[in-house]
């Protein structure tokens, strides 16, 4: 379905062209001033530069082509030269109604060509529970694997786990200090390994810390974490099948609290998956010429003539051989496209890795590891922050885990719902958990995602202002109403939406038709906020025509069903958008 800004570019460009001038100057965008008009068109400003005249002549011009448009109800010249255009309500209710008829998509086209897509946005380490760190690239990830499965694209969410390098050593190290009797550390033995892994989450979360620490003071520890961490990685079976048993436990654990959010993958890869990919594509990169040796590490220079900033060499293997992050990224983007052939790879990590995935993206490049038309796609986000402007902390300084969080904002929201309703506890604890989920999300995407954002957990659990528990209110109002029409009567056959009977009314009508245009637009750019900016708009827009229209009371029954129509559609679009940002709707709060 056309894009209703593009339809009325259409006709002004039109009316450019009949008249004489480059159809380019038509290009209508939406109004600034919306106490004037709802659309704009400023060409004339700029054509009147090239025809050499007085840009109210130009724009006079277009106003009479265009005042007998069936498209417009309005169509005004405003001197210096602008054009201000506001649509006929017969044709926005027509336009409307289009889109009812497609109530799975409202009119919005998926993309003509579909891409397959794949998206990097976990990242966390095994052995390790979640904290808020993971929270921005959960969401953010989530959203924009949603939107473009939206728009027709093939997205492939891969969790892309830390489960290689010296933390495994240290967990097995302090391990084998713990319970040396395990039969993985017995170099002899021949026989199968349990089924059943030696320890439980709860231990390995608290193993880990432990090794950790102790090698930071205890040398030959840390010593002998690095020769298992070597054995490991060179394919010592015990320590291969502990491998196995610490990614079955973790990645358990993290699948129950990455659902807690609504955030799910379609694959469970991790940084070990690429090692065999390593020796050829370090042999390749030395036999073409691109790695060499510098200060004993292997190294590809990716420094280009038009940089501003030094960017340096990036690394491959360290002097001892061993790989580093930029190593098993790189196979990891040789296994995706050996296995997948994406169109885009997207990275969905903090802001401040860019310097590190601009070397490893040009080395990708340079060496051959990509086509020239994969596209490598960076998507920075900012920190999230306490009330101090600082990165968010526990009370007592430390980093929080992120079941922690999500758990005190459900308690918090239970209480707002129970203070003003009487309801069951578990039909309460059920709402709470939704709307919760509503608040972290909707608290977290509607910042722009390159921008650091204090996470207010006031403000984003609050029922009034730019929240998600707002957008929910929203919705259930609207269902409440909905219940209560069909509860008394059944909505005509012949129902539609009917040209607006007051100006909160076209406002909301005009709301609804930039859904496609929107849609389509926060895919391109990457871009959740454009969807949050949208619902919020929608539902102030709803909100205000609530407040001014008696829709149950309405006598006329033809106005009345109209107004149901309306409802109806401005729920559906709702509620596509909260899907793409990852929460939904309880049917009551």
């Amino acid at each position: 379905m056309e894009k209703i800004l593009d339809i009325i570019s259409r006709e002004v460009m039109g009316a450019m062209k009949a008249n004489g001038y480059e159809e380019k100057y038509g290009k209508v965008t939406l109004s600034n001033r919306p106490d004037l008009c709802e659309y704009q068109c400023n060409g004339a400003m700029a054509a009147a530069k090239e025809y050499k005249c007085a840009p109210f002549l130009i724009s006079d011009k277009i106003a009479e082509s265009l005042k007998d448009n069936p498209l417009f109800a309005l169509v005004e010249s405003v001197k210096p030269g602008f054009l201000n255009l506001k649509l006929d309500p017969e044709y926005l209710a027509d336009y409307l109604h289009e889109m009812e008829l497609d109530q799975e998509r409202l009119g919005c086209d998926k993309c003509e060509n579909p891409k397959r897509i794949m998206i990097d946005y976990g990242g966390p380490n095994v052995a390790k529970p979640l904290h808020v760190g993971h929270l921005r690239s959960a969401i953010i990830g989530e959203s924009v694997k949603r939107i473009g499965t939206f728009m027709g694209h093939e997205m492939i969410g891969d969790v892309h786990l830390g489960d290689w390098g010296l933390q495994m050593g240290l967990i097995i190290t302090e391990l084998k200090e713990r319970k040396p009797d395990l039969v993985y550390f017995d170099e002899n033995y021949a026989g199968e390994y349990p089924q059943e892994p030696p320890f439980t989450i709860s231990e390995l979360e608290e193993i880990y810390p432990a090794a950790s620490g102790r090698s930071k003071e205890d040398e030959v520890y840390k010593e002998r974490a690095m020769a298992a961490t070597y054995e490991l990685q060179h394919g010592r079976k015990g320590y291969q099948a502990l491998l196995k048993h610490i990614l079955n436990v973790s990645v358990s654990d993290l699948k129950r609290n990455y659902e807690n959010l609504n955030v799910s993958f379609e694959l469970w890869k991790g940084e070990s998956d690429a090692q065999p990919y390593i020796p050829d594509m370090v042999q390749k990169m030395k036999d073409e010429g691109f790695a060499y040796i510098s200060e004993g590490a292997l190294v590809v220079d990716v420094k280009e003539e038009t940089d501003t900033k030094e960017v340096p060499p990036c690394m491959i293997l360290k002097s001892d051989g061993a790989s580093l992050y930029n190593t098993t990224d790189l196979a990891t983007i040789v296994w995706r496209m050996q296995d997948y052939d994406p169109d885009e790879i997207i990275y969905v990590v903090d802001k401040r890795q860019e310097l590190y995935f601009t070397q490893v993206f040009r080395c990708a490049r340079k060496t051959g590891l990509v086509k020239p038309e994969t596209k490598l796609k960076f998507l920075g986000f900012g920190t999230m922050n306490g009330k101090d402007g600082k990165p968010f902390k526990t009370r007592e300084g430390g980093v929080m885990r992120l079941e922690y969080l999500v758990s005190g904002i459900n308690e918090e929201m239970y209480k707002k719902i129970s203070d003003n309703h009487t309801v069951e506890e578990a039909e309460g604890r059920k709402t709470a958990k939704i709307v919760a989920l509503s608040a972290i999300k909707y608290g977290d995407l509607s910042n722009q995602a390159s921008k650091d954002y204090i996470f207010d957990i006031d403000r984003f659990t609050s029922f009034e202002g730019n929240t998600g528990p707002y957008i929910l209110y929203t919705i259930v109002r609207i269902k409440s109403i909905l219940k209560k029409y069909e509860a008394g009567r059944k909505i005509p056959e012949q129902a539609r939406i009917l040209p607006a009977h007051s100006d909160s009314e076209k406002s909301l009508m005009l709301e609804i038709s930039k859904f496609n245009s929107m849609m389509e637009s926060a895919f391109e750019e990457t871009a959740p906020h454009k969807v949050c900016a949208y619902i919020y708009d929608l539902a102030n827009a709803f909100n205000h025509f609530y407040h001014e229209t008696k829709i149950l009371s309405e006598q006329e029954e033809a106005i009345q069903a109209g107004y149901i129509k309306l409802l109806e559609l401005t729920k559906r679009a709702l509620e596509i958008c909260i899907d793409v940002l990852g929460f939904d709707a309880p049917e009551r709060m």
